[in-house]
């Protein structure tokens, strides 16, 4: 299958039938996250055991991208600790924004989201759950994707 078949297919199927959406109750971290510009909102919860994400949850209106991102993004963390779950947002922030970056056969489905990358304008989308994931592991806030006159703990770049 051809990557932007894969592309086209996994994040459909994402956003269609998002995985682990829904509240989190009670949870342990939660963070929230807006992309202005898509109208993108959710917040990540996340259940912890020490340094381990045991169950993480999102919710929230988003475009395709965006839910089938924090789709693909609650599976692949559910069970990794915090520094694992550090190197996989290293190695997707590469794939949504460095042209060059490999796309590793090891990252499964998310390597579909490297489709993301021929759409400068939709990485936001993509990469806003990842985003709030880590703001909902530093121990919560407000993460937006733009500055303006919302309240945010980050504004990202």
């Amino acid at each position: 299958m051809e990557l932007k078949d894969l592309y086209r297919d996994v994040i459909l199927d994402h956003n269609r039938q998002p995985r682990n959406f829904g509240r989190l109750d009670p949870a342990d971290a939660t963070a929230d996250g807006h992309n202005p510009l898509c109208g993108d909102r959710l917040t990540v919860s996340l259940r912890l055991t020490g340094d381990k994400i045991t169950d993480i949850r999102f919710e929230g209106k988003g475009c395709a991208i965006s839910t089938a991102s924090a789709s693909l993004m609650s599976e692949a963390v559910k069970g990794r600790d915090r520094g694992a779950v550090h190197e996989l947002f290293n190695h997707i922030h590469a794939l949504l924004t460095q042209t060059n970056a490999p796309v590793d056969e090891s990252l499964g489905k998310l390597a579909a989201l490297s489709g993301v990358r021929e759409f400068p304008s939709r990485v936001k989308c993509a990469s806003l759950c990842w985003h709030t994931l880590n703001a909902a592991l530093a121990q919560g806030g407000t993460i937006s994707t733009e500055g303006g006159n919302e309240s945010s703990s980050e504004v990202l770049r």
